[in-house]
């Protein structure tokens, strides 16, 4: 069977449920045939995905901006070896990768607006603070308070956008949302170039400034967010109760049934931790988080050991990452559209493989200038996060999952923030080396994933995992896959195992 005409079928076959199940529709008594869905989602899109943009922007504005401080001596001036700046890049890592599951729960039972624009404001004053340590002792304990701060934004912003958009919808939007992040290291470096020129106003460095006034601006985000943030689809208050009632029916239909609201039950963080798809995610979430921090912390100084001075190496990073920005929007663009996410996220680590096997091996400069752009073309596209969401189906479900899926691939930023020592300039050849085992490990893993989702959707194509409906009559049903009172009820109970549910590749 093609994959056009399998997936004809498979809404096909949703359509059919829907239609059998319509006394279940949600809050019937709305009519909602007034709605013009392009003009709604347009204003959606407005309402939602700019603002996070600008919040993911600031995130990882803050995290990575470290790495332009040290070019301009901010080790000299807080002496500190080289081993204990790796050392304060390491430790951020664990509470950062820890408090991601616990985040994202915290975030479901709060409101969006209150959680991410608390947490924003703990990171952006303790990102003010870099700019006034004075000793190691004292950075060390700020980059464990900015990882326990920021821990919970981007898988919470990831949940947030997959409550509010279809499944075929999600890739574009977290690519336009993740972009942010490469626009981010294309202006770090030149914020740091720019902001380097206050040095000495007020007695303090260049390098102090850059930490102050980035900090200082993500605090008043932070405040404002607490006004700008919408919450969840069926409390936003931007929208008409019948514009949501559209949009958790839109949302159910396919095949998101946790829409029209869900009660939290430990179950679910269960049923994550006994579900293969989490396991899988977790090493693709390695695959690329792991490089991904390996990438925005050390690109200057690997720029800047292939000859070139500090301010210059700080913007010959800017085009790197602006090829990253049109990669990731690109590749969302695409994956959506295709609907053959697995291709497209093979594809997009054998890029990566192919750019750090040509840094190992390269010892000319412009060609691992070249190497830098195949491997910010694997790194920042986020294919696999809109595919690992889109195939988790239950709220709560969902968010334990991207929060151990993305808190393993960040905790693994504690092992590639050390891997490029300074013993090992110009060519940094250990640390791409360990860089290029973990894309391979994201290859792997994602080739593992499509081929479990594919031999699950032809499982339930064959009826291997029908449930036993009362009043249904058939004969592919079985005890064994559960027990229910109607179609609604295995569709709320078992969420992605439903055997209804469709597994996107």
């Amino acid at each position: 069977m093609s994959l056009e005409t399998a997936l004809q079928k498979e809404y096909k076959d949703l359509e059919t449920v829907i239609v059998q199940d319509a006394e279940n529709v949600y809050r019937p008594d709305v009519d909602t045939s007034a709605i013009d869905e392009r003009k709604l989602m347009r204003r959606i899109d407005w309402h939602v995905v700019p603002w996070l943009a600008v919040l993911y922007l600031l995130n990882f504005l803050d995290r990575g901006n470290i790495g332009n401080a040290k070019l301009y001596h901010m080790t000299d001036d807080l002496h500190i070896t080289d081993k204990q700046y790796l050392v304060a890049l390491t430790v951020f890592f664990f509470p950062y990768s820890l408090f991601e599951p616990p985040s994202n729960v915290a975030l479901k039972k709060l409101r969006p607006s209150i959680w991410l624009s608390f947490i924003m404001l703990v990171w952006g004053i303790a990102m003010t603070l870099h700019g006034v340590v004075t000793n190691y002792a004292g950075l060390v304990g700020l980059r464990v308070l900015l990882g326990l701060a920021e821990a919970g934004l981007y898988p919470g912003v990831v949940f947030y956008l997959s409550c509010w958009y279809k499944r075929n919808e999600l890739g574009t939007r977290v690519g336009v949302f993740f972009s942010s992040a490469t626009i981010a290291g294309a202006f770090s470096g030149l914020l740091a170039a720019a902001i380097h020129n206050m040095d000495g106003v007020g007695g303090k460095p260049g390098w102090a400034w850059i930490f102050i006034l980035e900090g200082l601006v993500t605090v008043l985000c932070a405040i404002a967010s607490f006004f700008i943030l919408s919450d969840f689809p069926d409390t936003a208050k931007f929208l008409s109760e019948t514009e949501r009632v559209w949009v958790v029916r839109r949302l159910q239909a396919d095949m998101k049934f946790s829409a029209g609201g869900e009660k939290f039950k430990m179950k679910y963080v269960w049923q994550s931790l006994a579900d293969w798809k989490t396991w899988l995610a977790m090493g693709i979430y390695m695959g690329f988080d792991g490089p991904l921090f390996a990438f925005s912390l050390f690109t200057p100084t690997i720029i800047n050991q292939l000859g070139f001075q500090a301010t210059a190496a700080n913007l010959l990073s800017v085009p790197v990452y602006a090829w990253a920005c049109i990669m990731t929007v690109a590749i969302g663009f695409i994956g959506d559209r295709v609907k053959t996410r697995a291709w497209v996220n093979l594809g997009l680590f054998g890029s990566g493989l192919v750019g750090y096997i040509i840094l190992i091996c390269s010892t000319n400069p412009s060609l691992s200038y070249f190497a830098v752009y195949l491997a910010a073309s694997s790194i920042y596209p986020t294919i696999r996060t809109a595919w690992v969401s889109s195939n988790v189906e239950g709220s709560y479900k969902r968010s334990a999952v991207l929060g151990m899926a993305i808190g393993w691939g960040n905790l693994n930023g504690a092992v590639t923030s050390n891997v490029y020592r300074a013993v090992d300039k110009p060519w940094y050849r250990l640390g791409h080396g360990i860089v290029l085992a973990y894309i391979a490990i994201g290859w792997i893993c994602s080739l593992a994933l499509y081929v479990h989702l594919r031999r699950e959707n032809a499982a339930k194509e064959r009826g291997e995992r029908d449930e036993v409906i009362d009043g249904v009559d058939n004969k592919n049903a079985r005890e064994e896959n559960g027990h229910f009172e109607s179609i609604e009820a295995a569709r709320m109970e078992k969420g992605d195992h439903w055997s209804g549910f469709r597994y996107s590749l």
